[in-house]
């Protein structure tokens, strides 16, 4: 008896000093570079090489939650993720819930692409009425007037992937995607039938958010997001899957 006691004592201990997963919400629309996911896990790429250091710098196991995009949201809000990351607060409008957001980390470009060099650069607004690639649930600001009066049609696919995929097979003439997403599908394809941007449709500072919640160390991850972003962790995170550091904006950050 004593030696089942003793053992259940040692299981209580170690079990009430290890810390908590700190849990990370992964879009499943997401693509290298950002990520690579695997039998419903990610296994490398940007944001988990970016996420996993910091969930060890930090001094917690890392655990991911693969979900489509819409739920993460609700996810944050009941309490089933930690940190969502890759996000603009002009994405979310008012949240549901008390949350800290980070200082700026990435730059995200998206660009209209196509299978065909035009002539001359694209002007968006005076597309003639078509339909073009997009990512369900994804939100683009500034063609949400074209949508709205009816110019452009989203063809929503799941994942950036499928949209230049679509656009490859001829599904439509142009798709919008962000610009790691195009030069890494473009490394696996022949230089004949690589894909061209046309014209750069916007340019956003993206960071990550956190419940701020008693039990999470809050304080402690937004400074070590700061130092990854200070020392040039993530911008050397960025270079080994895209080859370049990141560049700096080129224009304001989020609408």
């Amino acid at each position: 008896m004593r030696v089942v006691l003793g053992a259940l004592w040692m299981i209580t201990t170690l079990s009430l000093a290890a810390p908590a997963p700190l849990r990370f919400a992964i879009s499943d629309s997401w693509a290298m570079p950002l990520v690579q996911i695997e039998a419903g896990q990610p296994t490398q790429g940007i944001l988990y090489d970016l996420m996993l250091s910091l969930a060890t710098q930090v001094g917690h196991p890392a655990q991911f939650q693969v979900l489509a995009r819409a739920r993460i949201a609700p996810a944050m809000e009941h309490g089933e993720v930690d940190v969502r990351c890759y996000v603009a607060q002009a994405w979310l409008g008012n949240l549901s819930g008390d949350y800290v957001w980070s200082i700026p980390l990435l730059v995200q470009r998206n660009v209209l692409v196509s299978a065909h060099v035009p002539p001359l650069s694209v002007n968006v607004a005076k597309l003639a009425a078509q339909n073009i690639g997009t990512v369900l649930n994804y939100s683009y600001p500034t063609l949400e007037p074209l949508f709205a009066n009816g110019q452009l049609q989203r063809d929503d696919a799941r994942s950036e992937e499928q949209v230049l995929h679509k656009l490859v097979a001829g599904r439509f003439k142009y798709a919008v995607t962000n610009e790691w997403a195009l030069e890494r599908f473009n490394q696996r394809l022949p230089a004949g039938r690589r894909l061209h941007i046309v014209a750069v449709i916007d340019e956003q500072s993206l960071g990550c958010y956190v419940r701020n919640d008693p039990a999470l160390p809050v304080q402690h991850i937004l400074r070590t997001l700061q130092r990854m972003k200070m020392s040039g962790e993530i911008n050397d995170i960025i270079r080994l899957y895209t080859g370049d550091r990141e560049r700096p904006p080129q224009s304001s950050p989020a609408p």
